[in-house]
């Protein structure tokens, strides 16, 4: 293939299914899944209640399907800066899951909650206050435990700034689907198209990214928490600073709201925040891609990788292109040996990063060795497809 040369080493030639152990699931007990499945479906069915009596069934479905459009652009997104080092799809979907019915019913109830008792102490402008200070401190906190109990649950994977971005931005844009329905509900059933339309421009259109920016900020503080930091204390500083943050970027947007200048601190705040946003996600991606090249160069040194391979394994238009010659040469099992090779040698170039820097997990030592086993094992599969003349 060009741009990626297989060496010549003698690699083991194990049959086609050897495990990818970036993706490979941790051994689960039947109890935890359980727990799990049963309370997104109880979830569920509060919110279908709640929205069936708040906005009726015929006007949820209206705007679930509206809501849906802003997902077109926003999870691709983050599919796209997860490239280098992707996440389980089974943790995508939870962290998206987590956002659009856990934390959706847990803002419901509190928010509601938290408003009924400043209505009771009369509080002025209690709607206001509920909105800048109790929807931001529930709702962040909410999400951002979606982003804790995957880092707690993949520790040995978790490798920092970026994964706690993507799984932010899952669990932001889940929370920012169900609301939507809420917010697009209501104006449908009280104005109609037009009123469906005015909200769908401001909230869609406008800010489809406020939520995930929001709940990033999290994400950021706990992937450095979990990279950078070598005590607990530091530890919590670094998520607690990334949540206050979130909560703080998600008042001012609440409050430009509330006071009726929303236009004005969109354009003159949120506009840039979020740009400044883009630029560090293609930033964050360019360094972890440099990452990769400089720590399996230094696994290239002793043997393990040939040059070319950390070329192609540090540019993702060559990882695609790779992907593609293994299709060509064995089909779909070629192409899952070729990403599990991939994701095996990403993910060890990063655990390498957190060794380099002593933030690395107790037991780094075991799953090095596993990895590069299983970059051995997957390289063979591959080559094994190769005819020796056309190595």
């Amino acid at each position: 293939m060009p741009g990626w040369d297989s060496g010549t080493a003698a690699y083991p030639m194990p049959g086609p299914g050897v495990p990818n152990p970036t993706r490979r699931p941790e051994r689960r007990g039947w109890v935890t899944t359980g727990v799990i499945i049963s309370v997104f479906l109880i979830s569920l069915a509060m919110l279908s209640v709640f929205f069936g009596i708040d906005i009726g069934i015929g006007n949820s479905l209206v705007a679930a399907a509206v809501s849906a459009v802003p997902l077109l652009v926003v999870v691709p997104v983050f599919l796209w800066v997860d490239r280098m080092e992707a996440e389980p799809v089974r943790y995508l979907i939870f962290a998206f899951l987590w956002g659009a019915l856990c934390a959706a019913v847990g803002a419901i109830i509190l928010n509601t909650g938290i408003h009924l008792i400043f209505l009771a102490a009369h509080t002025d402008n209690a709607d206001a206050v509920t909105a800048v200070v109790s929807a931001p401190l529930v709702e962040e906190t909410l999400k951002g435990a979606a982003i804790l109990f995957i880092a707690w649950r993949r520790r040995r994977e978790f490798d920092g700034v970026i994964d706690g971005i993507v799984y932010a931005g899952m669990a932001g844009a889940g929370f920012a689907f169900s609301e939507n329905i809420l917010y697009l509900g209501r104006a449908f059933a009280e104005a109609g198209t037009s009123g469906l339309t005015e909200v769908f421009f401001l909230r869609c259109l406008m800010g489809p990214f406020a939520h995930p920016l929001f709940t990033a900020c999290t994400g950021i503080g706990i992937g450095l928490a979990a990279t950078v930091a070598r005590s607990a204390a530091a530890r919590i500083a670094y998520g607690t600073a990334g949540l206050v943050a979130a909560m703080g970027l998600h008042a001012i947007w609440n409050l430009s709201a509330s006071v009726g200048a929303y236009l004005q601190v969109y354009l003159a705040f949120q506009m840039p925040i979020f740009a400044v946003f883009l630029v560090g996600l293609v930033l964050l991606r360019q360094r972890e891609a440099g990452l990769v090249r400089r720590y399996l160069s230094q696994y290239a040194d002793a043997g393990w990788f040939t040059r070319a391979e950390v070329e192609m394994l540090s540019s993702m238009g060559q990882r695609r292109s790779a992907r593609a010659w293994a299709r060509g040469l064995g089909g779909r099992a070629a192409v899952r040996s070729m990403r599990a090779f991939q994701d095996s040698a990403s993910d060890l170039a990063l655990l390498r990063a957190r060794i380099v820097r002593g933030s690395a997990e107790p037991g780094a030592g075991a799953h090095e060795r596993d990895l590069l086993d299983a970059v051995t094992a997957n390289r063979g599969v591959v080559v094994g497809q190769v005819s020796p003349r056309d190595r």
